[in-house]
């Protein structure tokens, strides 16, 4: 008898990094496994999905509207996530409870508060998509600092102690593994790269590529004064940003430094990899990542990566010389000559794009979904 497996996954009508990659695995099981496997959405459901998914998996949606907390002030969001919690708790219970799974994956969101309390006889597995440097940190500019470090010790305090609730608690990178001493059960699976490219880079052409969203996160600003500099040396070369999100920002500060002849930052796009092979180094800013997956598709099209070493992904990703440069976080001076020494040798840079090749195809889905099953199995064998 097939086993069941339950995916909670939150919302599929928005395009975001955990949600593709929880589909992307969902469909990827789908495909390849006899498992029956559910899927469980928590927001509004009426509107049209951004990500598909499989035909052969179920599904529920129990419209609880956790994202409408992000437009609230602080104490009519705690106010109204309290009442979601407490329907969330109750909708999922009853729907474990009446399913009887074998095992329940969830991305450590809401429902990890209590999941380990629903008597529903399932596994529990918890996959974590954000390092632990920046996760649960409360901090509110109104509020004295030491209660906000208070809050902050406190919410992960409850957190590691449902963790250690789980059956197995997964994390994205070996560098992250480290920064959870007190989580007994854990262990180490990237995220896939949803699709290895089949064209690749020249190396030839005069243009750096960034992408990801436009928030703090990602170290736009960062970049761009790095860029400064690489103009100085090599006013010739492009930088190109891609990304979701309001860059209005971003585009003033380009005006201010007056680099607009040489920094373009463009919306997201559909064919992101035709935009990495017509590019010939692909640069990561980023203040902290819970992986980088963007590193893995940009090597996969033969880019070489000059990233900063942040908390977490760059380190595991890439092996610094060989596929790429890692430069200390936050540093834009390192960044910027690892552009240049990046520009300034062609055929070091082309290497590298080789050998980033081979690196990627480490995380094609046929590599890494092939440990979800094998850890499956072994759970279920308990």
């Amino acid at each position: 008898m097939p086993r069941k497996i339950v995916y909670i996954v939150g919302g599929v009508y928005s395009i975001s990094g955990m949600n593709q990659v929880l589909t992307q695995k969902i469909n990827w099981l789908a495909r390849n496994t006899d498992y029956e496997l559910y899927m469980v959405l928590t927001e509004r459901p009426d509107l049209p999905w951004a990500l598909h998914v499989q035909p052969n998996v179920q599904w529920v949606n129990f419209g609880i509207n956790f994202d409408e907390l992000d437009t609230m002030p602080l104490a009519r969001k705690l106010w109204h996530y309290r009442k979601k919690q407490k329907a969330y708790k109750k909708a999922l219970t009853k729907y474990l409870m009446d399913l009887h799974a074998d095992l329940v994956v969830s991305a450590c969101r809401r429902e990890v508060n209590f999941i380990n309390d629903i008597p529903d006889g399932s596994h529990k597995i918890g996959e974590i998509h954000f390092d632990r440097t920046f996760y649960r940190q409360f901090s509110k500019a109104y509020l004295p600092k030491t209660l906000c470090r208070w809050i902050s010790q406190r919410w992960i305090g409850s957190f590691i102690h449902e963790v250690n609730r789980l059956d197995r608690f997964v994390v994205l990178t070996h560098e992250d593994y480290a920064h959870w001493p007190e989580v007994e059960q854990k262990m180490v699976i990237p995220n896939p790269v949803k699709r290895l490219s089949a064209a690749y880079s020249t190396c030839e052409q005069k243009r750096v590529i960034a992408c990801g969203r436009y928030t703090w996160q990602k170290g736009y600003d960062l970049l761009l004064l790095a860029w400064v500099k690489v103009k100085k040396q090599h006013p010739d070369w492009h930088l190109d940003i891609f990304g979701g999100g309001d860059h209005t920002a971003f585009d003033q500060q380009v005006a201010a430094m007056q680099i607009g002849d040489v920094v373009t930052c463009h919306n997201s796009v559909e064919n992101i990899y035709r935009e990495y092979c017509d590019s010939s180094i692909f640069v990561l800013s980023s203040r902290y990542e819970g992986f980088g997956l963007v590193l893995v598709e940009a090597m996969s099209c033969g880019l070489p990566v000059v990233s900063f070493a942040c908390p977490c992904g760059p380190r595991d990703i890439i092996t610094d010389g060989e596929d790429g440069i890692l430069v200390e976080k936050e540093n834009v001076n390192a960044l910027a000559q690892a552009i240049c020494q990046m520009i300034e040798h062609p055929e070091m840079r082309k290497q590298m794009g080789t050998q980033g090749v081979e690196k990627a195809k480490q995380y094609a889905e046929d590599s890494i979904m092939p440990r979800w099953v094998e850890l499956f199995n072994e759970i279920l064998k308990k």
